[in-house]
């Protein structure tokens, strides 16, 4: 056996004994701490070193002086080796530890923010971190709004299913006492009364499909024209009713695919809904264009805006507007009284669709704004 073959034998051998002894001892500190770990890597990676100088300097037959000369210096790196091996370790620790801090702040809903600390692992998972927490936080804040969305929407509701029934509830008791001075008006009455409850009826039950994700579409070529037509004629005794011009503009053979049905139900709840909160002598107008991307319906109504803090809230589910979007009208009835649901279905039926609808105060630069334009823009 040739010296280098020998000296390979050695220090394999030597290494190997040393590893074994180290894994053993990594998997009896597996559980404790990582300190732990490093140390147990840089000692096996000291005691592999003397061991194999040892044993090769005496395979060698150096003087003790020589021999002595090796160990001090292997002993002075294995020291040094040791030391930043801890330094090293400790450091780690520090910077798990504050991994772990941040986690916990993640549930507690503390602040997290991004750091440079540690190697580019431990700032990667910093970085996920803070950006874990920062969906956390918006999560929650939508929850909250919906949470108040829902609370809302049963008051409303309550009220709204309350004030009919107890009309209604007069009504029949002064025709069962036969004091009703005017029969066929009661009758009318009632009868606007209990459409107006199944319009409501039918809103919840359209919202609960759409929230629970079975609102079925049959998306089909539609001349837009047609559709905007059809519903301005839908809407027009109601704009009639309330003094408020009804009007629209279409290019000549625009087509969009979307289901007919949803589709003419968000223009209907927009128009409905821009009739309702426009004043006597205002205007809304539909129009529609081809825009990149798809198709863009956009309602405009004479409103006078929306502040600010209430219109990102406009489309939730129950949410009623502050007093800029409800004046006092006389169009309560069935067609009118949404019970704050029209919007949220508009927005449900769209997004089915993979469009997007938005609301924006217009009117001039110079002066408060005049109106809200609603837009919807459909996929092409």
């Amino acid at each position: 056996m040739s010296d280098l073959t020998e000296i390979w034998v050695v220090a394999i051998g030597s290494g190997a004994v040393v590893g074994l002894l180290g894994l053993l001892a990594g998997w009896v500190l597996r559980h404790r701490s990582l300190r732990w770990q490093l140390t147990v890597v840089g000692v096996v990676t000291t005691l592999t070193v003397l061991l194999g100088v040892q044993i090769i300097s005496r395979r060698m037959l150096i003087s003790d002086h020589d021999l002595h000369v090796v160990l001090i210096v292997t002993s002075a790196a294995a020291v040094v080796s040791l030391v930043v091996a801890l330094v090293l370790s400790t450091a780690l620790v520090r910077w798990s530890r504050s991994l772990r801090d941040d986690v916990r702040r993640v549930g507690e809903g503390g602040t997290i923010v991004a750091e440079r600390r540690g190697p580019a692992e431990f700032q990667e998972l910093s970085a996920e971190l803070a950006s874990a927490h920062q969906r956390l936080a918006e999560a929650r804040e939508r929850e909250q709004r919906l949470e108040e969305s829902r609370r809302e929407l049963v008051s409303w509701v309550s009220h709204d299913l309350r004030t009919p029934l107890a009309g209604i509830r007069v009504m029949a008791e002064a025709l069962e006492d036969e004091i009703a001075t005017d029969p066929p008006r009661y009758h009318r009455q009632i009868r606007g009364e209990v459409d107006r409850m199944v319009q409501m009826v039918d809103d919840l039950f359209e919202l609960s499909r759409i929230h629970a994700g079975q609102l079925i579409l049959d998306p089909q070529p539609i001349v837009v024209g047609d559709l905007v037509s059809e519903a301005i004629a839908a809407a027009d005794p109601i704009a009639r009713a309330g003094r408020v011009t009804l009007g629209g503009e279409v290019p000549h053979g625009l087509q969009v695919a979307a289901d007919p049905g949803g589709l003419s139900r968000v223009l209907a709840n927009l128009i409905v809904n821009g009739i309702r909160h426009t004043p006597a002598d205002g205007t809304v107008h539909v129009a529609a264009r081809s825009v990149e991307g798809g198709v863009e319906l956009a309602v405009t109504d004479g409103c006078g805006g929306i502040p600010d803090e209430a219109r990102d809230r406009v489309f939730d589910v129950g949410y009623r507007a502050t007093s800029a979007r409800t004046p006092d009208s006389p169009l309560q009835d069935a067609h009118t009284a949404r019970a704050g649901l029209g919007l949220a279905i508009v927005k449900g039926i769209v997004e089915a669709h993979h469009g997007e609808v938005a609301v924006e105060n217009v009117g001039p630069t110079a002066s408060p704004a005049l109106g809200c334009r609603f837009r919807v823009l459909l996929p092409g």
